[in-house]
């Protein structure tokens, strides 16, 4: 197991340089650029520098008038020392900003991924029990629905329903007009109920997708040869179900949780811009539109360590969930 990690480890250390080259090579190709609109910002000031100095002065500063090869050399070894540069659009540390949304993206995604397991698992195990039942049917209306929603649709549809038309949230923001007159508790809560839109949007567009892998695989277990035998030697229906079949549907299931990694921390770009939740998933959008490379190279090359963390993980946890999986 060790020297399978290790092997496993420096795999993707050199995926990962391939990685950042690519993301690196795409940045200096954007069509936009901050440097260019803080130049003709600076130019515009009285008895300021000409335009062309100004963006001379910067693209230096920011390492642009190098090649790309030697632009992402110079990125690459900043980023291992921790140096990860000033975000041109928020112009702050990348590292400050990062913590300052990062929190609220990781709280909305962890509630909805809990909630996904919840609701998903169990309905994927009783629609696989009772296949071709009215209620197998049902369920598996309701996660092809769930699939086929898009995003921007199913949010858009929750604002108009229970915020414009019932008045019972807010359309949008992460705090009302009245946050900084009502007590800790009374914050709290109104930051919840702000929540609950965009945490009931993530949770409804994803769980379709769990809910038919999870009767998938539990089809599959359940017309195996030994859960046959288990039923012949008179075992409870119960027990078959959830203490031999249901384990061995945790196999697959592993790669959805494990892959869910990333989803922790990226954000939800879209159910974060279309409530105008501060979250990472808004904030790296609006950085990317303004062309802050600093920033967007630092998102985008933590999302690629966490997806290749949690591929890890989840070939890690096989050998957990099954024993019969070694790694070698």
């Amino acid at each position: 197991m060790r020297n399978y990690i290790i092997k496993r480890i420096l795999i993707s250390i050199l995926i990962l340089i391939f990685v950042t080259f690519a993301i690196y090579l795409l940045m200096r190709c954007l069509p936009t650029s901050y440097v260019q609109t803080m130049a003709m910002q600076l130019s515009a000031g009285p008895n300021a520098k000409p335009y062309e100095e100004w963006l001379a002065q910067l693209t230096a500063a920011y390492g642009l008038d190098l090649p790309i090869p030697l632009g992402w050399l110079k990125w690459l070894k900043e980023f291992i020392t921790g140096n990860f540069g000033d975000s041109w659009r928020y112009a702050m540390p990348v590292a400050d900003k990062f913590k300052e949304v990062i929190g609220l993206s990781f709280v909305m995604g962890l509630i909805s991924l809990i909630l996904q397991l919840i609701i998903a698992i169990p309905l994927g195990i009783v629609a696989a029990t009772r296949q071709y039942s009215r209620l197998d049917y049902g369920i598996s209306a309701g996660a092809l629905v769930g699939i086929s929603l898009p995003t921007f649709f199913f949010a858009s549809l929750l604002r108009l329903v229970f915020a414009v038309h019932l008045g019972w949230f807010e359309t949008h923001g992460l705090v009302g007009r009245n946050f900084n007159q009502l007590s800790p508790m009374g914050q709290l809560g109104d930051m919840a109920m702000h929540l609950v839109l965009p945490i009931v949007t993530l949770t409804i567009i994803s769980i379709g997708g769990l809910m038919r892998y999870t009767r998938t695989n539990m089809l599959e277990v359940l017309n195996a040869d030994y859960i046959r035998t288990a039923r012949a030697k008179g075992l409870d229906e119960k027990k078959v179900i959830y203490h031999h079949a249901f384990r061995n549907t945790l196999i697959p299931l592993v790669t959805i949780v494990g892959g869910s990694l990333p989803g922790l921390f990226s954000g939800a770009l879209i159910t974060e811009t279309l409530f105008s939740i501060p979250g990472i998933g808004f904030t790296s959008y609006t950085a990317m539109r303004a062309g802050d490379i600093p920033f967007t190279m630092f998102y985008l090359t933590f999302l690629a360590i966490l997806t290749l963390a949690g591929n890890l993980l989840s070939d890690i946890l096989y050998a957990v969930v099954d024993p019969r999986v070694r790694l070698a």
